[in-house]
């Protein structure tokens, strides 16, 4: 059984919606062993290597504002801040990203367009694949990642830093396949993770006393279920379980004070900095796919204010140091670094100083693995509207990354009512950034 709980990836939207507000799934509940009874099953025979990092910033960030600069627009458009120059000749970014530019090479930009500037909606757009419908929620890719790939390490397959975020879930597929949520600030020097870690005063033997009762219990659970709908024995995904509360890889996994000092400085002292360290470590120690959720971009009012003095910092810091290391551990070989929101923001600055959504022109940046980088792929007209060359459909970008990771999008999953559903719905790799594994 899963725990409820309170993510730490809030923020209130436009919309009035808190992402504290959402029921939040994934942790193990130290004395339920509560990540879900079938964890996820083995690796497939064709599973790939290639792991993945989201950054996902939630609200809708500028993409005017940071990849996709206009300088040359009346100021009404371009806005507060100016371009820069980036370490690939030719491309510029914002000039509040001076890190990122030095990192140009680690990563390409996507100029995406899609129909839908909603919270929540747009959300599962970006995160499933699939547009949004009332009558089925589709996985995010990570659940499917975790379906498909499976444990390795004793590490769970898909985790979530920064608190559980709308559509991050399994969804028709069931909680088997839902995040393991971190849960606490990986930046607060008393961050443990209480579903590895086990509480003051719990040793393991009674730790160990209290698997052995829940095993009688679940299976006596599990007699009857096998005579009612004929369900496999589930004994080694308890197992699994149990080993990640008292796996010594999973306790140094998210140890990160194992990390020097310098080091942890480079990524930043913030929840989002020691967030993008904390997913390096995980998919160092066998997790295939961490989403980090990082709130706040839903900047109506005092758009420049709000970037500048916080969210394009944290994020310029955590994700250049976060490419930085993983080209230097020969990591970005195959772990593919993503960041991107539900939309863009409006060209038009508007009366309260902010921008609005806009979800015409939007940007997803990518690289790592078999992805290109140092690339830009599409482009925007002269005030960041609309696609002026080669868009990009949402369902391109998870096509693409199914692709970079050797999943079949054609493969078919059955819904609950047996419906037979694809992975994908269609959508065409943006094959100008895929190739074979970087060296980098």
């Amino acid at each position: 059984m899963y725990r409820m709980s309170l993510g730490q990836g809030g923020g209130l939207n436009c919309e009035g919606v808190t992402r504290r507000d959402f029921l939040k799934v994934g942790s193990l509940g130290l004395f339920g062993l509560g990540l879900p009874s079938v964890l996820a099953q083995e690796s497939r025979a064709a599973q790939s290597d290639v792991n993945v990092i989201v950054l996902w910033l939630d609200g809708g960030p500028s993409h005017i504002d940071m990849f996709d600069p206009k300088p040359d627009a009346p100021v009404e458009i371009r806005g507060d801040f100016g371009a820069i120059e980036t370490n690939v000749k030719g491309v510029r970014i914002s000039d509040q990203l001076p890190l990122l530019a030095k990192q140009m090479d680690k990563y390409s930009i996507l100029r995406v367009t899609s129909p839908d500037a909603s919270h929540g909606t747009g959300n599962h757009y970006l995160l499933t694949g699939w547009r949004f419908s009332p009558a089925m929620t589709y996985p995010s890719i990570g659940s499917v990642v975790a379906r498909e790939r499976g444990f390795r390490n004793g590490l769970p397959p898909y985790a979530i830093v920064g608190g559980m975020g709308q559509y991050t879930t399994a969804g028709y597929m069931g909680a088997t396949y839902n995040p393991f949520n971190v849960g606490g600030d990986p930046n607060a020097k008393t961050f443990s993770v209480k579903d590895v870690t086990p509480p003051s005063g719990v040793n393991m033997d009674r730790i160990s006393r209290r698997k052995t009762a829940l095993g009688a219990i679940d299976q006596f659970q599990r007699d009857a279920e096998l005579s009612q709908r004929g369900l496999q024995a589930m004994d080694q995904f308890y197992q699994r379980a149990f080993d990640l509360v008292t796996s010594p890889t999973a306790k140094k996994a998210f140890d990160l004070g194992q990390e020097p000092e310098k080091l942890k400085d480079s990524y930043g002292r913030n929840s989002f900095g020691q967030g993008c360290l904390l997913a390096r470590r995980l998919i160092e120690a066998g997790t295939r796919f961490v989403h980090i959720q990082k709130g706040g971009w839903d900047t109506h009012q005092g758009n420049f204010q709000s970037l500048k003095s916080a969210r394009l910092p944290e994020l310029d810091k955590g994700y250049a140091a976060l490419l930085e290391d993983l080209g230097q551990r020969g990591m970005l070989s195959n772990t593919v670094v993503v960041c991107m929101g539900e939309f863009g923001r409006t060209p038009r600055v508007n009366s309260s100083s902010g921008r609005d959504h806009w979800s015409q022109a939007m940007f997803v940046t990518m690289g790592g693995g078999p992805i290109r980088m140092g690339m830009t792929v599409g482009e925007s007209d002269r005030n960041a509207e609309y696609p002026a060359d080669r868009p990009i459909k949402v369902e391109d970008v998870a096509a693409t990354l199914y692709e970079a990771l050797g999943i079949e999008g054609e493969k078919v999953y059955l819904a609950p009512d047996t419906r037979p559903i694809k992975i994908a719905d269609g959508g065409v790799p943006v094959h100008e950034i895929l190739g074979s594994p970087t060296t980098a």
